[in-house]
Order: C-alpha cells, then structure tokens, then sequence
C-alpha cells in the first residue's frame, strides 16, 4: 500500500502534539505569538492541520510549503555565488519576528542527492550558519523555540521493509496518537525525563566510560555541563543527552545504524577519537560523504553524546530517519554522537551571558555541521565521580538508577 494517509482526527492530533505541546518547551504556544510552519509539500495534510491548530490557540502561522524533488536541480545548476547567497536583512527581521518553529521532515527520494558533488551541499549549508546562530542566540534567551515532526512517504518505508501504513503506524505509537489525550501521554514521559535529568545532574561526573562489543570510550564532561532532554524540542524524543568538553573525547565507536544525510546512506561507520580529534573514520557505504562532512570547520570534533533508556520508548523498528532512529528502544536502547556542534543549552548556568571565547574555553564545540550516528548494541556506561568514586548509571539499555 503506497497511498495510505493517516486519518484527519490522527493528523489533527499530530498537530496538537506539535503546536500546544512541545513548543514552548513542553508548555504549547501563547496567544499572539508567531510560528513559522516549515512543510514539504506532500505533506499539505498536515501542514492544514498545524495552520488551524495554530489558529485556534491564537498565534499566527507563517505557513511556508517546500516544493519536493528540486533539490538535484538546484544543486546541479548552482554555481558557487548562487550556493552561497544569504539574504542577510531578510533573515535577520525572520529571526527577530518569529517566536516558535516547526519543520516537517517529508522526504519522497531519499537518494535524490545521490550524484550530487558533496562539496556543493556543504557549501549551501555552511552559508546559512549565521541565520542559525542567531536563531540559537534567541533560544539561549528563552524567546525562541522549535520541535520537529516526520511525514511517512512510501521510499522511506520501502528502505526499512515496511508497508507505508506499517511506517505511519510507527509514527503514530511514537507520538502517543493512538491514545485519547497524546498531550497527557507527552506530560507523563516529560516527568519520568525530568526526574531521570536531575539525578544525572546532581552526580557530578568528571567523566564517562562506555564500554561493548562496538565501542571503548572515555568522554570527559568538562565544567558546568548538564544533561538535557524532553524539552520538545523533537517529536518523538525519548533520548538524555550533553556537550561534552570535546578536547576529553578518546577512544573508538562502530555504529551499526545507517545514516541518511544530504540524499546519501552512509553505513557502518566507524570513528577513532584522539584529545577529542576525529584522527580516523571510514563507512563501508557513503565514505565520501563522510570525508567530506568531516572536513567543514569543527565537524572533526564532538558535540554531543546520547542515551535513550528503551523503557520509555515506543519505537520498535528503524525508520531510515534520524529523528526515530536515535529515540530507538530495543533490546539495548541506543547511543548516539553527535559530530559537529554542541548544545548551548547543556551548559548548567544561563547560556545567554557566555562570550563566545567563553564556549571555546569551555570545550562547546561550535561548527555549522550537526550529524547524529547511531548505535544499538549492547553497552555499559560507568560514571567517574569528582569525588574519585565509580557509578554504572546504564546497562542493558536502560539508566540503572531509574525505577519506574
């Protein structure tokens, strides 16, 4: 079945998840405030339903539809100028004007970028990095937030071995849509996040050992690090995370997930890690890719590091995309690391009074790349405490710690 579309009530309720939910940071939006409503256009259905959500909680939508399949155009016929071209005014009264954002992922060929030269997409996407700080600079301030959502297409179905009504299926239990109240569902992860959060944070860890067949890594936390999660700031997330101090990043790591990235698979990655250096990674598939991701400003170096305790998550299939992929649960959960950008928001004071020689010094990697890679291995974490003592905080898939 290629034609399936989840029903009006399921996509209205998507919608309300999305909009009265998790933007906001879990609290939905107020009265008066801006949302811009990024959707490719196979998925008009629900971009109706987000424009009339956002409507009746009294915001104003700026719906902005994305026409599919002209990437391999624009990338094939772009010449640098062309690639690079950056509306500064224009972006900059967009970032001042808008309070919350939403982005559909919806991609009908995955592999439309396959051909494509790497050096030009990274080009297109460096050029934008400034619109993205700013955009970051308002987060940090509490006057901006966003949450992304995943539109089922046949292609992406087709890659995991699933009907497309098995895919939406999928989507449909992750985002608690088969129940009465999704939003009540999304309140009750919130609070088991939210205590998993705070013990983590008051455990002082110096450093992290994670230790399995695929992985041996010490990741050292660095100073006034917290671990974030289950802000809204994706739907479905299940996942705890931080911004290690990427100088005190050693080891290897395999993932076995496949990686989709700028119309490309990139599969069986493997990364060597030295003072926080990515000094040697290859994948059987998408190698050229990778290289070149790796070779942008600061990509060569780690920005984030993930759980996700398989109790809480709903997702029992991959799903050929990293929004799902990374919240897997599983027999073992999953681990992610992240190359690329750090999260300000994992730093445990107020982000928006720190110099950007402050980051630096912190060990906050800055970089326009931001590439999750996941693993579902089995793995054992064990905490290096500042007082000299050892913790297993994660084993078998799931915190040690947390009782539910």
């Amino acid at each position: 079945m290629t034609d399936y579309q989840p029903s009006q009530k399921i996509l209205n309720k998507y919608a309300q998840v999305l909009i009265n939910c998790a933007l906001n940071s879990g609290e939905g939006i107020k009265k008066g405030e801006v949302v811009k409503i990024v959707v490719p256009d196979i998925a008009k259905p629900l971009a109706l339903e987000l424009q009339n959500v956002t409507l009746k909680a009294g915001g104003h939508p700026m719906l902005q539809l994305i026409p599919t399949e002209f990437s391999k155009d624009y990338y094939s016929l772009a010449n640098d100028k062309q690639l690079t071209f950056f509306p500064k005014k224009y972006l900059q009264e967009r970032a001042k004007l808008i309070d919350h954002q939403v982005i559909i992922i919806a991609d009908p060929d995955p592999f439309e970028l396959k051909n494509i030269e790497p050096k030009k997409i990274i080009k297109a996407r460096d050029a934008k990095k400034e619109y993205r700080e700013w955009l970051d600079d308002k987060e940090s301030k509490n006057k901006f937030t966003w949450t992304i959502g995943l539109w089922g297409v046949p292609a992406k179905a087709e890659i995991v071995g699933l009907s497309l009504k098995e895919y939406w299926n999928q989507i449909i239990k992750a985002c608690f849509l088969d129940k009465k109240d999704p939003i009540t569902e999304w309140k009750h992860i919130f609070k088991m996040q939210h205590s998993i959060k705070k013990t983590l944070n008051e455990m002082s860890i110096e450093w992290l050992e994670v230790k399995g067949p695929d992985v041996d890594l010490r990741i050292k936390l660095g100073a006034d690090r917290i671990w974030n999660g289950g802000s809204g700031r994706n739907i479905p997330s299940f996942e705890f995370f931080t911004s290690p101090d990427w100088r005190g990043v050693d080891g290897w790591i395999q993932f076995n997930q496949p990686l989709y990235r700028y119309g490309n698979v990139i599969e069986n990655v493997y990364l060597k890690l030295e003072k926080g250096l990515v000094v040697e990674a290859k994948a059987k598939t998408g190698n050229k890719i990778l290289q070149e991701m790796l070779k942008s400003p600061n990509a060569n170096k780690i920005g984030e590091y993930s759980l996700t305790d398989k109790r809480m998550s709903r997702i029992t299939h991959p799903m050929a995309e990293t929004l799902f992929d990374e919240n897997v649960g599983g027999p073992f959960g999953n681990t992610h690391l992240a190359v690329g950008k750090a999260y300000k928001d994992c730093y445990r004071g107020d982000p928006s009074t720190i110099s950007k020689k402050q980051w630096e010094k912190m060990g906050f990697n800055d970089s326009a790349e931001h590439t999750d890679i996941v693993s579902t291995t089995d793995r054992t974490v064990t905490a290096h405490l500042t007082d000299g003592s050892q913790k297993i905080i994660y084993e078998k898939g799931m915190f040690t710690f947390y009782k539910e």
